[in-house]
């Protein structure tokens, strides 16, 4: 008895193995996360050191070259790239592809850690962050806007407010704040008067390092009281810093507010952000590699009216940019695709078998097959993503053509006279090997994507063969034994327009 038999002449363990493949399909599209495209091996490794007040070229000399040196000496790296600006030093690395990204981290970091006492001591230690390709903008964008409130407030409630909120909401990895400017005491000095009372720019800052400053002592102890001891000279108000001594010199005191301008401002002034035409402050959120950014997008959606209901008067929120729009609306496509191709297939087999009961047979393999290869994405690691879901358009092709040869192959043989069970076991006998050999030719064209380096966004198509190969094997011997009601009444149909000369017996005559 061949493999195909078992299923044809058992049915309830056609049916059940049919209902397996279901629900685990099922439960693995719950299980899937949803990108807008495929996870990347690509990573770059970024490091950035800030410099206070060091041009492009002294920045260049001192922190650039002695980095980039050390760095690339590290094993992974595929090329570097670097950037010297007033005050700041940017070196890029790009790992090469499929890279272990943690072993490349690790060597950086020590690298950087062999350098780090040789740069300048005003320096800032090096920050070293990892980016994938893929995560180069955040999956929402999220703006807030005031005509009350200039940008600083509205940074500083995001700060305490909103990001800590954001950043609660499961499946969210960060909610970066990006155009933000926080609050800074800003000094701006006034040369001609510096120049008249003989004080150096190097003095104010001297000045401002040895009064404003917060230093622990200790702590005091008698019999009955413990206090702890601190060294306040930390200065709170613009008042504070204008009173500030900078020199004295024979009872002449000079003060910080003579020689500067002193204002409550920015950190810095260099980005300016707009949303509607209004400056506004953006809220950048990013999902974790492993979350569904459908789920999590939605779960922002859902905070944003609490967050909305708690903003101060005049401020607004809106949201500029949603990654997972596209993304939604790429799957309805998909599913309709899918609708349109089940309606085709319907048709066109009706039109040339004639007969609606043929046409359950697609009705019932297109789904399952599909809805089982969605499993076989869950075992493999993917995603559901445009490439994958593009993959399975594709396939839909396959499945149709197994199930239109067998219907086609069983309607052959009962118009030959075979009975209505022969027929099932004939049909499934002859169309084993063409259809595995089908499988395997069609599966081939894409196996030499997968064994490709280079080539992995498009690894969900070539990746496509198991799906392809459980496609082929269900045709030749689980989809029989699923169709069997199917084929009985094809053949009963059969057998009465034939007449009783023929022998063929009804369902309940068979075996």
């Amino acid at each position: 008895m061949r493999f195909t038999d078992l299923f044809v002449r058992r049915p309830v363990l056609a049916m059940v193995v049919n209902l397996v493949i279901l629900i685990a399909g099922l439960q693995a599209i719950r299980s899937l996360s949803v990108r807008q495209y495929p996870r990347s091996d690509i990573a770059v490794v970024q490091v950035t050191t800030t410099y206070v007040g060091a041009n492009a070229d002294l920045v260049k000399g001192f922190i650039t070259t002695p980095l980039e040196r050390v760095i690339a000496s590290a094993d992974g790296i595929d090329y570097l790239e670097s950037s010297s600006a007033q005050g700041a030093s940017t070196i890029t690395v790009h790992l090469k592809l499929n890279y272990d990204i943690n072993a490349a981290l690790t060597q950086i970091q020590s690298k950087v850690a062999q350098v780090r006492n040789d740069l300048p001591p005003e320096a800032e230690a090096p920050v070293i962050d990892v980016q994938t390709a893929d995560n180069q903008f955040a999956s929402m964008y999220i703006g807030f806007s005031s005509d009350a409130l200039d940008q600083n407030q509205i940074t500083d409630y995001l700060t305490r407010v909103v990001q800590p909120r954001l950043s609660a909401v499961q499946g969210v990895q960060r909610a970066d704040i990006l155009g933000g400017r926080t609050f800074a005491m800003r000094i701006w000095l006034k040369p001609e008067k510096m120049a008249a009372m003989g004080i150096s720019a190097s003095e104010v800052r001297d000045a401002l390092a040895s009064n404003n400053y917060l230093s622990a002592l200790g702590s005091t102890k008698g019999s009955m009281v413990s206090v702890n001891l601190v060294a306040n000279t930390d200065l709170q108000t613009v008042e504070e810093f204008r009173r500030l001594v900078v020199k004295e010199n024979g009872g002449d005191i000079v003060r910080l507010g003579d020689i500067a301008d002193v204002v409550l401002g920015a950190e810095n002034y260099e980005q300016d952000v707009r949303f509607d035409g209004k400056s506004a402050t953006f809220m950048g959120i990013w999902v974790l590699p492993n979350a569904n950014s459908l789920d999590v997008i939605r779960r922002v959606r859902a905070v944003i009216p609490e967050i909305q209901a708690r903003l101060p008067v005049g401020m607004k929120v809106g949201i500029p940019y949603d990654a997972t729009e596209y993304i939604s609306d790429a799957i309805r496509e998909v599913l309709k695709t899918l609708s349109e191709t089940l309606l085709i297939v319907i048709l066109v087999i009706f039109l040339f078998l004639g007969s609606f009961r043929a046409v359950i047979i697609p009705i019932v393999a297109i789904p399952i097959s599909l809805i089982g290869a969605v499993f076989l994405m869950l075992v493999a690691g993917f995603t559901i993503n445009l490439l994958t879901l593009l993959a399975i358009v594709l396939s839909v092709g396959l499945v149709v053509d197994d199930a239109i040869v067998m219907v086609e192959n069983v309607e052959r043989h009962l118009r030959a006279g075979a009975r209505p069970l022969q027929a099932a076991l004939d049909a499934a006998r002859e169309l084993t090997g063409p259809i595995i050999s089908m499988t395997i030719t069609l599966a081939a064209v894409y196996t030499p994507v997968a064994i490709q380096g280079g080539a992995r966004v498009l690894h969900p198509h070539a990746h496509r063969d198991p799906g392809v190969a459980a496609g082929g094997l269900r045709g030749v011997g689980v989809r029989p034994a699923a169709d069997r009601p199917v084929l009985h009444v094809l053949a009963a149909r059969a057998g009465a327009e034939r007449g009783p000369e023929r022998g063929v017996r009804g369902p309940a005559g068979l075996p």
